[in-house]
Formats: structure tokens, C-alpha cells, sequence
């Protein structure tokens, strides 16, 4: 890590979540969900056409996936794929049929997030989040893939071969090749659920470019807003509104360059708190560490810079 990060973070205050989230990891620190579950799909179907209550719902985003020599790769789904309502007026009417006949309604508010309305008692097998499986072999992710649900991950596992070989022969995967777009040529479950029962945070504000996190934290009446480039320093004129008590988030969970990440948020934020235009600062982590920055750390000299944030 960029030396004056390790430094900065050696004089924190570090502590630890042993709730993990309450069973929801990272983004259960940032949202109370009740019941304890992560509903994507119902939270981003409200956020869409506001007609997620009364029925589960199942996300079946479009998705390319790449036959290997060791089995098969999902290489793009959702966003990635750039898909138009064009695409999507292509697609849906050769795919519905096939989810009509299983009793489930198939519909696309938006080109990239697919949905599957379901009955809010229907028996589903575990599903596992496209970002989790991304550049994996899709064999090791297949729904009902835990051995756990029987026969329900079969069924969902028949119907995502038949809407393979659909897409596959579909006229207008040979028009994205054609463009230089990767085609569409499978679909990712995922997200199952009903809107849960209640939903808050701590947070008055969260910024984020992650959808699911975005729709959650609207369902707790917090203000959503996309992640800015770079750290918004405090001003003056406003630091004391801001240490007054509005908390807010910034999701840095996609920012994978470490320089970018210290350059443009890490030390410009450790900036305003040293200035007390900031009361703290807490830098959260995936596994559950975290980093409390506070004024007048910088005299906490005789801590030794972090080799690693397991140290």
C-alpha cells in the first residue's frame, strides 16, 4: 500500500465487526434489512416501476458467457453488455414463452436488469450474485449448485439450458457480433425476493454506483446519489453542517487502484479531518476491519507504518 496510507492507517483507531453485518457482511453494516436477507431484485424492481409489493421477484439479467477448454465463463452481464430497447424488444419475445409455461412473467424496465415476477411463497433454490461469479467457470454457480434444493435448482437449471439455446440462435446475437458487442447468450438468476419488512441506516446520505446498494438505501429514505470522481473537500462555509451530525457514505468498494484511491480519496479526506472540518472518518472494510481517522492522530508517532492491513 502507498507508504502514506500505511502510516495514516497505523495511527488509526482500528476496531472490528464480529456480527458481520448481522449475517449480511459488508453492506448489512450500512443497511438494518429486516427480515435478515438481501432482496435485490425487489429493491430494484421498486426502484424501477414501483410495483415490487405483493410478489417475489427474481432478477434473469442477460449475460455472456464464453465456452472454455475447462468448461464455461461469465465474462459480461447487466451494464456490460450495453444493451438497447432495441436489443431487449429483440430478446423478451422469443424468451417469455419459455417462463410462460413455467407460470412466471418475464419483463425488462430497463435493458440491463431483467426481471422474473414470481409467487411470494415459491420454493427457490440458492442463487449467487453475478459479481461473485464474474470470470468463474458458471458450472460452479448454477442455481440450486449447493445440492441443498433438490429438485427446485433442477427446474431453474432446465429452464436456464432452454433460454440458452434461444439466445443462441437468435438472429440478433448475429447483429451485436456484427457491431462488435459480445452477444447475449445466457441469463443469470439472482437477487430473489420479496421487499422486506423494514429497512434503515445510520446514514443520511450514501453514494454509490452499485444498483443494489442504491435501491436498498432508498428503501430507508436515505438520499442516493452516484459516486463523485474524487473526495468532495469540506469548505469551510459548510464544515459545520457537516460535523454536525449528517452521516454519510461513500461506496470506494469498485476503486481497485490503491494510488488512485490515496490520491484522490484517502488523503484528501484525512486533509479535512486534521482540519477538524470533520469530526472522524471511518475507512470500512470487506472482512470487517475498520479505521477510525480523528484529529490529532498525527502525533501518534511512535506507531509503526502497517505492512499489510492483517498486521
Amino acid at each position: 500500500m502507498p507508504d502514506a496510507l500505511a502510516v495514516r492507517l497505523a495511527r488509526a483507531d482500528r476496531r472490528s465487526d464480529a456480527t458481520n453485518g448481522n449475517g449480511l457482511g459488508q453492506c448489512g453494516r450500512v443497511l438494518d434489512v429486516l427480515p435478515r436477507m438481501w432482496p435485490v431484485a425487489a429493491a430494484t424492481r421498486q426502484r424501477d416501476v414501483g410495483d415490487a409489493l405483493g410478489a417475489a421477484w427474481l432478477r434473469a439479467d442477460p449475460a455472456y458467457v464464453r465456452p472454455d477448454i475447462n468448461g464455461a465463463r461469465l465474462l459480461a452481464h447487466g451494464p456490460a453488455l450495453s444493451l438497447t430497447a432495441d436489443d431487449v424488444n429483440a430478446f423478451l419475445p422469443a424468451l417469455r414463452p419459455l417462463f410462460g409455461d413455467t407460470g412466471f412473467a418475464l419483463d425488462a424496465p430497463e435493458p440491463s436488469r431483467w426481471y422474473v415476477r414470481l409467487p411470494t411463497g415459491a420454493k427457490l433454490p440458492t442463487f449467487v450474485s453475478p459479481d461473485v461469479a464474474l470470470g468463474d467457470d458458471v458450472f460452479d454457480h448454477l442455481p440450486g449448485a449447493d445440492a441443498a434444493t433438490g429438485g427446485e435448482g433442477r427446474r431453474w437449471r432446465a429452464l436456464l439450458s432452454e433460454a440458452q439455446v434461444v439466445l443462441h440462435n437468435h438472429p440478433r446475437n448475429a447483429e451485436r457480433v456484427a457491431a462488435g458487442l459480445p452477444p447475449v447468450n445466457s441469463l443469470w438468476f439472482w437477487g430473489a425476493g420479496i421487499l422486506p419488512g423494514a429497512v434503515s441506516s445510520q446514514y443520511q446520505r450514501i453514494a454509490t454506483d452499485d444498483e443494489a446498494l442504491a435501491a436498498m438505501a432508498m428503501l430507508a429514505g436515505v438520499e442516493v446519489s452516484p459516486l463523485p470522481p474524487v473526495w468532495p473537500t469540506v469548505s469551510s462555509s459548510d464544515a459545520t453542517s457537516r460535523t454536525a451530525g449528517a452521516a454519510a457514505l461513500f461506496d470506494l468498494r469498485h476503486v481497485r487502484d490503491l494510488a488512485a484511491l490515496e490520491r484522490d480519496w484517502l488523503a484528501p479526506l484525512h486533509a479535512d479531518v486534521q482540519a477538524r472540518r470533520l469530526h472522524r472518518a471511518t475507512l470500512d472494510f470487506n472482512d470487517g476491519q475498520a479505521f477510525v481517522l480523528a484529529p490529532g492522530q498525527r502525533w501518534r508517532f511512535w506507531r509503526r507504518a502497517l505492512e499489510s492491513l492483517d498486521a
